[in-house]
């Protein structure tokens, strides 16, 4: 039996997305490709055809994939959270590199959520199990590859 898995009511609403897209326009894109396909004729030397299943396969994948994220999901909404200005997931946190004097800001969502490109961090990251349960103000010591970093709090956000 899974355990939950806690996604951002965001990284939800995203998945979602995907699997209507998947179900309802590239499903039948890729299932009239294959019909398609198969009015050439001979299957065994038919690219299109061997091309369009690989496609439905993928496409099936990734159905049953976020069909059981979704399943599992422990949907948090972090607006409706109370957290008396603790990081806790979802949170958005401006923090500020305590040597370099580098600003950033993360929101730590779950793992299929992640993207450091766009400042999305896994609640499994270890800066953000360094930010879990810290306030604004303090230092957050992060254990990484390079050394320890250490982060001062500027601010922590529910959106």
């Amino acid at each position: 039996m899974s355990s939950k898995v806690p996604l951002t009511l965001r990284g939800a609403e995203k998945l979602r997305e995907e699997l209507n897209r998947l179900k309802y326009e590239e499903r039948p894109r890729i299932i009239e490709a294959i019909a398609e396909a198969r009015a050439h004729g001979d299957l065994k030397e038919n690219a299109e055809y061997h091309a369009a299943r690989e496609q439905q396969s993928f496409a099936e994948g990734r159905i049953r994939d976020i069909e059981g994220k979704l399943s599992n999901a422990q949907i948090i909404d972090v607006t409706k959270l109370n957290a008396n200005g603790k990081v806790v997931f979802g949170a958005t946190v401006d923090l500020v590199d305590e040597d370099s004097g580098e600003e950033f800001t993360y929101r730590i969502v779950g793992e299929d959520e992640a993207d450091i490109k766009q400042g999305l961090i896994s609640v499994q990251s270890p800066i953000a199990r360094a930010l879990i349960g810290h306030e604004e103000g303090d230092i957050a010591s992060v254990d990484a590859p390079g050394g320890t970093r250490e982060y001062e709090i500027l601010a922590v956000k529910y959106i």
